[in-house]
């Protein structure tokens, strides 16, 4: 629902009830007026704190989460991305701004979390007696839409996940519906999507919530060292085992392992992996003595194993057996409409790191949306890293960013015994001779100091540039 006028809402309620008998409470009189329509209303002070949420969260999300989130954080319970510090619901809401229809993630306690839309807008107060001047803030919820497409509208975050294609969203709404279930996931896609963040976003949604979370990366290790990561051993098992040892089935007893490049398992651990969810016991390494695994597996790959079962190096009994549920994850260049919310929340995310509130200069979130990303998401944050260490000002700028982000060529090697002004130009042309320092300070504050701009200006390349800028003590 779109939030239009809320003090007049609340006001208008108060006094239409003032004549006669003495007037209800003006909160709980709104709260029932949202509800009829299925709705939930959240009330915020300055700090973000919850004054008032109505019953009808109780209808959305469990019953008795009314009065349980009274006193709590907004960011507990819709998460930090959305309300806590520099998030991108709260700056909004601070600065004077309305939001309608972001999707969130709520979750309270041990109740299932649910996937809603929420939109928010700061409270103008008139008379003291008809709103309670300590709210500051309103927050409508509702029930996301089985078949809701955001498109252009606001991203939805979903457990750490931030998102507005369609194909993501179908994902998001999978999770939730895994939520009464404990069967095996195989989330495949290339590396740096995020699927160790989906798995984890699947264990939040399921009733092993309360439970461990073990992840274990099946490429990181030899052989007979992963046997004993996953399995355990026993005293004597082999050189170095001094004691006994519980694997990391055990340590998710009840909760959930996490098996990451699953494709890299060798054959004889294949095996064992496929006893284990046939039957649900294993052996210590060393150890004749079966154990029950109550463990929940979800396993991630990004290699094809369709094409490793039919060249040999995977199981095919193993292969259907982990791909109950299979997730597959869309690379970031096949989701372009993600890349703008990504990145602004990962440049808010390392900003606060370095304790800097930053933002884009429209031609570096062009050249973001155009790069291909080849290393996905990981990628990405990488690339707002490096820009968050070399801006200067509070806006990351083109010239900002890594070069491959700028279209140029990588910089130019240099040959051995080579002095710095033999150093080839990256265009590949003969050198151009280079301003002196008045010339290039002029031609720097022409174009705001773009180092991109003023290279291709000056006719010479940004690492030459640079060289000149450092040898007429224009940066430190």
């Amino acid at each position: 629902m779109a939030i239009r006028d809320p003090p007049r809402i609340l006001g208008t309620v108060a006094r239409d009830s003032a004549e006669g008998s003495p007037p209800p409470d003006t909160l709980a009189a709104v709260s029932v007026v949202f509800e009829s329509l299925g709705r939930a209303l959240i009330c915020l002070d300055r700090r973000f704190a919850i004054l008032h949420a109505s019953g009808g969260l109780d209808a959305l999300v469990g019953e008795g989460v009314a009065g349980r989130i009274l006193g709590r954080r907004a960011e507990e319970i819709l998460g930090g991305a959305l309300f806590g510090p520099g998030g991108s619901m709260r700056r909004a809401l601070e600065a004077g701004e309305r939001r309608e229809g972001w999707g969130a993630t709520i979750r309270v306690g041990e109740a299932r979390p649910r996937l809603v839309s929420i939109s928010g807008a700061p409270l103008v107060h008139g008379d003291p007696e008809i709103c309670d001047p300590r709210v500051a803030y309103v927050i409508v919820v509702r029930a996301a839409e089985p078949n809701e497409e955001t498109g252009s509208a606001q991203p939805t975050m979903f457990s750490g996940l931030i998102a507005r294609s369609a194909s993501m969203l179908r994902i998001f709404r999978l999770v939730e519906h895994l939520a009464e279930s404990d069967a095996t996931v195989l989330i495949s896609g290339e590396s740096g999507t995020g699927k160790e963040l989906l798995a984890r976003a699947v264990h939040v949604h399921s009733p092993r919530r309360a439970a461990p979370f073990v992840a274990v990366n099946c490429g990181a290790l030899p052989g007979e060292l992963l046997e004993s990561e996953l399995f355990g051993h026993v005293r004597g098992a082999f050189t170095g085992a001094v004691r006994d040892r519980e694997g990391r089935f055990e340590m998710a007893s009840n909760g959930t392992l996490f098996l990451d490049e699953v494709g890299d398992l060798p054959l004889h651990l294949q095996v064992k992996l496929l006893r284990v969810l046939q039957e649900r016991v294993f052996e210590r390494v060393g150890e004749s003595v079966s154990r029950e695994s109550g463990a929940r597996v979800i396993a991630a790959t990004n290699r094809d194993l369709k094409r490793a079962v039919v060249e040999g190096s995977f199981r095919d009994d193993l292969y259907y057996r982990l791909r109950v549920v299979p997730i597959e994850v869309p690379p970031l260049r096949e989701r372009r409409e993600d890349i703008e919310p990504l990145a602004r929340h990962l440049l808010d995310r390392v900003g606060r790191r370095h304790d800097r509130a930053l933002r884009f200069a429209p031609e570096a979130l062009r050249s973001l949306l155009r790069y291909p990303w080849p290393g996905n998401v990981r990628e990405l944050e990488n690339a707002l890293e490096y820009a968050v260490a070399v801006c200067r000002g509070q806006t990351v700028h083109l010239d900002d960013l890594p070069a491959e982000l700028q279209g140029e060529a990588p910089a130019p090697r240099v040959e051995p015994g080579a002095t710095a002004g033999e150093v080839p130009e990256e265009t590949g042309g003969p050198p151009s001779a280079a301003p002196d320092r008045e010339g290039l300070l002029e031609a720097l504050e022409a174009h705001r100091w773009r180092r991109a701009e003023t290279a291709a200006a000056l006719g010479i390349s940004r690492t030459t540039l640079w060289r000149k800028m450092r040898e007429h003590g224009l940066i430190g």
